[in-house]
């Protein structure tokens, strides 16, 4: 009876904003709204962590870039200022170079080749120099989806049409290298800076996979969505690595148990919604333009891999790719 009295108090607190004496808080932040999968994946973890620690372990959701864009707060959960941030494996290339690959153009065949590679040696193995290198620690690895071109005016059906477009990418290098594959011009910028950026024109189009499209309303500011495919990013939960060790054995268990559920409902419900939208976006007026990969495969493959197998390491590419 105490248990589930305290429990409630601590669910209270946590909806209230305050938490109860004793209690380990911790900080998440995301730069996607509060409607995305991956924002509602983290108040279902949040719930499991806080029932299954009677209120012990509290993990606070901060959406919609409240904390900063996504350097910034990759940067804060090194320094320890934020616990916890979900973010693309590129932009943590900055502070570990190798693990670029994970986020590079054509590298994952699909989910099921992501998920299989991710959760097994190779993984394991690129989550150990995230914490030599930097201090940080991935929980898990979630399926974000399939990344498509959308674009305000201009028609893409081959790579022809790319010269000069003003393509916002993230603020990481890998997308700066494809885009330029592409002839593109690629334009930085915070995710949360890129409606407005669209509905003004200062870019041409942007690429993302089409549950964020919908989650950030893109699809009334744009009016072509180019089935390219160019990349599957797998966004990395990640801890600072002293957090995690302080949170004790039982707690760790806990986190890593919850963070494990909540990413299988992400994956599914991102794979649900990626079989809908096609249709929901024809609905809004926007046009389906299906293009041949090959096409945009094939700068990817002579410019940017060799461009970055220095950085990635040899043959880190191919080692991915011939996971089956």
């Amino acid at each position: 009876m105490f248990r589930k009295i305290f429990l409630a108090l601590a669910i209270m607190a946590i909806l209230s904003g305050q938490v109860l004496a004793g209690t380990i808080v911790l900080k998440w932040g995301d730069t996607q709204g509060p409607t995305h999968i991956a924002v509602q994946m983290i108040g279902r973890i949040a719930k499991n962590v806080a029932d299954r620690t009677g209120g012990g372990l509290v993990i606070q959701s901060y959406p919609g870039s409240q904390l900063g864009g996504s350097i910034q707060m990759i940067e804060g959960v090194q320094l320890g200022s934020l616990d916890i941030t979900t973010e693309g494996a590129a932009n943590f290339g900055q502070f570990l170079p190798a693990i670029g690959v994970m986020e590079s153009p054509y590298v994952w065949r699909d989910a099921a080749h992501l998920e299989k590679v991710m959760n097994g040696p190779i993984g394991e193995e690129y989550n150990q120099k995230l914490i030599s290198a930097t201090g940080m620690r991935i929980l898990g690895a979630t399926y974000y989806g399939a990344r498509q071109i959308t674009t305000t005016s201009r028609e893409v059906r081959g790579i022809k049409d790319m010269a000069e477009f003003k393509l916002r990418v993230p603020e990481n290098e890998v997308f700066l290298a494809m885009a330029n594959s592409w002839g593109a011009k690629p334009t930085p910028m915070n995710f949360n800076e890129l409606y407005l950026a669209l509905k003004q024109n200062v870019v041409d189009g942007e690429e993302n996979p089409l549950p964020t499209i919908e989650a950030a309303k893109f699809y009334e500011v744009q009016k072509y969505l180019v089935k390219s495919y160019h990349i599957v990013t797998p966004r990395l939960i990640v801890i600072n690595e002293e957090t995690f060790q302080k949170l004790g054995g039982d707690n760790q268990k806990i986190l890593l148990d919850c963070v494990a559920d909540g990413i299988r409902w992400n994956n599914a419900e991102i794979l649900r919604k990626e079989s809908e939208l096609e249709a929901t976006f024809k609905n809004y007026g926007v046009t389906i333009i299906e293009v041949d990969i090959d096409e945009f495969r094939r700068p990817i493959l002579e410019k940017v891999v060799p461009q970055f197998e220095g950085k990635w390491g040899k043959g880190a590419w191919e080692r991915i790719q011939s996971i089956q």
